[in-house]
């Protein structure tokens, strides 16, 4: 691989699409149905990525298809800025009812928008103008977006921010408690406190004051930043630091959110309920959709204040609904329990791959972190992009994560077998990367 037509297809690309995608392997999709993906060589592929965790229900799911179909064959678009249609409003109440917290919380409104950058773009403006502060603080391996107000939050790789500068000012950064790399000096049992000790000691005695700061905007489990947990208990003690000066908390739930870790949403982990959360992704099955949802009193900006052309588009409000339908019935569950089964079996490859430091997650939102010597820990990049592209090879997409990690985020449909075959060809993968050469 790749095959003739693939080939063609990807010389084409080259003449014309711009050279800033990372295009990993050359897999060219003909048709997916579920977790599995054709090329159009005909080659077939087990799907671990999902479209980078987009496609929550696999790849047309027919339940999707039809809703979309049946919404596309009414009316594809009116513009909810403008006017009133009831996908969006029906989508709206839906995310209320499934929002951390829920019915059981104070009310949620959703302005919609068409990507994750954009959902994220709105609780920006949102907190800045709820808050009358102007200041931001996001974490170290974060990442947020590209377009220019969540550019200045994303700190993953450098490559995403060189050339674009100076970005949104009043942006600060704090570690991120990952307790396979302690920050600070702090252990895994510290590291949590240890960072939020740094927000509360540093940035806010030396850096800016605390009631400057609008939000702390935070991923649950940092997606580009190589799939790492944050602690329960950091998470809380984000909520109760961002309460006590009252500072605003903003779970990106962009790619962790619509039932991929084996909850609607990953911050119901912790127990913590934010003020404002960003979902996109999977949210729409596939679909252009991007959604910023802030508890009532604080959505209270005025007519005009932010608006979206092709936010809330009809079509994506229907695949929308179709998806949330599915994730409630059975594939939150599914991610949950599968997912659970994918982990316990991509940790046992430890005992014979030493290139395996780490494996975490929750639910179908895995990491698995390659290096070259458990005691160092150093980073095995070109060997984390051997595996991925011996995965390929094979006949299983997945993608890399971070600096040294593997990320399987598969659709939420992935069943106990798929889970145990990736296994079995990561296993292989990482065989042959590790033979001496």
């Amino acid at each position: 691989m790749p095959g003739p037509r693939a080939a063609a297809l990807i010389g084409r690309d080259q003449a014309v699409v711009s050279p800033s995608y990372t295009r990993g392997y050359p897999l060219v999709i003909e048709r997916g149905l579920g977790s599995l993906v054709q090329d159009v060589d005909g080659n077939v592929f087990l799907d671990c990525a999902a479209g980078i965790a987009v496609n929550s229900t696999g790849h047309s799911h027919p339940d999707v298809v039809r809703a979309i179909i049946d919404q596309a064959q009414k009316f594809l678009h009116m513009s909810g800025t403008d006017f009133y249609y009831e996908p969006q409003v029906r989508l709206a109440e839906e995310l209320a009812a499934i929002a951390p917290g829920g019915k059981q919380s104070v009310g949620w409104r959703s302005f919609f928008g068409n990507s994750g950058t954009e959902a994220i773009e709105a609780c920006l403006k949102l907190a800045r103008y709820a808050t009358g502060r102007q200041n931001i603080i996001a974490f170290l391996g974060g990442f947020h977006g590209r377009s220019m107000g969540s550019l200045a939050l994303t700190a993953s790789k450098a490559i995403q921010r060189r050339g674009f500068g100076p970005l949104l000012p009043g942006v600060y950064h704090a570690p991120y408690p990952d307790r396979y790399r302690c920050p600070l000096g702090s252990t895994p049992a510290t590291c949590a406190d240890a960072c939020l000790d740094y927000i509360e000691h540093q940035i806010f005695t030396h850096l800016v004051s605390p009631d400057e700061v609008a939000a702390i905007v935070v991923e649950p489990i940092q997606g580009e930043g190589g799939y790492v947990v944050a602690p329960d208990g950091f998470m809380q003690g984000l909520r109760a630091l961002s309460t006590k000066h009252g500072i605003l908390l903003v779970a990106d739930e962009v790619q962790s959110g619509m039932g991929r870790s084996g909850k609607m949403f990953a911050i119901e982990h912790t127990g913590v309920e934010p003020d404002i959360f960003a979902a996109a992704k999977g949210i729409a099955s596939g679909l252009p959709l991007g959604v910023a949802v802030a508890r009532s009193g604080l959505m209270a900006w005025p007519p005009g204040a932010h608006a979206s052309t092709f936010g809330g588009n009809p079509v994506s409000c229907a695949a929308a609904l179709e998806t949330i339908r599915l994730l409630k019935d059975s594939l939150v569950a599914n991610a949950e329990t599968v997912g659970a089964h994918l982990q316990t079996r991509l940790a046992s490859l430890m005992e014979r791959h030493p290139l395996v430091g780490d494996v975490r997650g929750r639910g179908l939102m895995i990491g698995v972190e390659l290096v070259r010597n458990r005691t160092t820990k150093e980073r095995a990049t070109d060997e984390r992009d051997a595996v991925v592209n011996a995965c390929f090879a094979r006949g299983l997409l997945v993608l890399g994560a971070g600096k040294n990690a593997v990320r399987f985020s598969p659709p939420l449909v992935l069943t106990r077998e798929q889970a145990d075959e990736a296994v079995r060809v990561f296993d292989e993968a990482l065989t042959e990367v590790e033979r001496p050469r």
